[in-house]
């Protein structure tokens, strides 16, 4: 009799899951609190990026941040706010926030990140989600600072060493690959390797899947409790009914650590909210870019172009702050000739929340003391990267399987 498993969260990450559980076998039911038409599964700048190697807590990012606190339009924000668990991920990540840190998660990074990749091809090859956008151009990390190009140059060249694509481009260069870019950049580095997708058509495809196939999918229905016995999950309780699993997989993004709370753990999180704009008339934009001064993800979609950015610490809430859509907006225009994102794409703007583990490696495995609880969250803005790559461990622990790469580093259990 196969398993019946219970999914909470269905975001990439709990979508992939169940993929990769309903090729088992599995019976499959996932529950979400949300419509599953919205946040940052939805938003995100659709980035499968081997490239982002260096975690979110790295040297010197704690001090940005301060400096950045009291300017809320500043790419990096972290609003002053009197709570305990913000307080105690912050010296989790500020411990994390070293080079030997940073050192040991690069790899683990580009371990999980070209699994996706190549996960993510396997979809595409397969057909079973019909055709969506999958395209291999790279992505430009674009300066106007000999700084940020000299930090950038940096980060190429331990991507180099880890066997991944890369060049380096004066402006000369990319202005042949990509003309509308301003005179005022003065180069990029491109990374090859990158591929980029419009999230919003994927995931719809995934779930067409996904029901068409068995997996049961129930939204606007929220965890409420669960019961215990014997060490083990043995009732999930929600606003709509009563669920009898075997095993459970949290993939709830920034809610996790919440719903855990309910089970008397504890899950150093914290939501990083990010915006996007849509701006469906043509751009002339080519290829997905990163402007590094300004933390902005620029990414041309099926049928419109993407500007995303920011990281927003300000607790769990979807608030639209204008200034930090109009800054997202300000600062792509001025990387590229004659671009003009119009008010009505300001004005439909909107965000998603990151789960932001303080280390930059997200929690995946079980979770002690339970036998039968799973979990996949805290990718902060690589959750869209790692997504078939973490649903394809989950699956693999709870089936039993062969591990397809060492998951030492995300133990949810570790301390720090």
């Amino acid at each position: 009799m196969s398993k019946h498993i219970v999914i909470v969260g269905g975001g990439i990450i709990g979508l992939s899951t169940a993929y990769y559980l309903q090729k088992e076998g599995c019976q499959v039911t996932v529950i979400d609190k949300t419509n599953m038409d919205a946040g940052a599964s939805y938003v995100n700048a659709g980035y499968v990026s081997p490239s982002h190697i260096i975690p979110l807590a790295a040297p010197g990012v704690v001090a940005q941040g301060l400096k950045w606190m009291f300017n809320s339009s500043s790419p990096f924000y972290m609003k002053p706010r009197w709570d305990i668990d913000f307080f105690k991920w912050l010296w989790f990540f500020q411990k994390s926030a070293n080079p030997n840190k940073v050192k040991y998660a690069i790899p683990i990074i580009k371990d999980i990140t070209l699994f996706s990749r190549e996960l993510y091809q396997d979809i595409y090859n397969s057909g079973d989600l019909g055709v969506f956008q999958w395209e291999r151009k790279g992505i430009l990390m674009m300066y106007k600072t000999d700084v940020a190009g000299e930090e950038e140059i940096h980060t190429s060249k331990l991507a180099k060493g880890e066997g991944l694509e890369v060049n380096e481009l004066n402006l000369q260069q990319l202005k042949k690959i990509e003309p509308k870019v301003a005179d005022s950049v003065k180069g990029a580095v491109h990374y090859e390797c990158d591929v980029h997708t419009t999230p919003n058509e994927f995931m719809e495809k995934l779930k067409a899947y996904l029901i068409k196939n068995g997996v049961i999918i129930h939204i606007n229905e929220e965890v409420v409790d669960f019961e215990i016995g014997m060490d083990s999950i043995s009732q999930i309780i929600t606003t709509k009914g009563t669920y009898y699993p075997d095993e459970v997989v949290l993939t709830a993004g920034a809610w996790s650590s919440e719903i855990v709370k309910k089970l008397r753990l504890r899950l150093s999180m914290q939501a990083g909210k990010g915006y996007r704009i849509n701006v469906p008339s043509p751009t002339g934009i080519n290829y997905p870019a990163i402007l590094l001064e300004k933390r902005v993800a620029i990414t041309p979609m099926n049928t419109f172009t993407r500007f995303a950015g920011t990281m927003e610490l300000s607790g769990i809430n979807h608030k639209i702050h204008k200034e930090r859509v109009d800054a997202i907006a300000t600062a792509s225009e001025s990387y590229y000739d004659n671009l003009h994102i119009p008010q009505a794409a300001k004005d439909d703007a909107q965000c998603g929340l990151r789960p932001v583990s303080p280390d930059g490696l997200p929690y995946i495995g079980k979770v002690a003391p339970y036998h039968n609880l799973y979990i996949g969250a805290g990718h902060a803005m690589m959750g869209w990267s790692m997504g078939p790559g973490t649903g394809k461990l989950i699956s693999q622990l709870i089936c039993k399987q062969p591990l397809a790469m060492n998951m030492e580093g995300f133990n949810p259990n570790r301390k720090f």
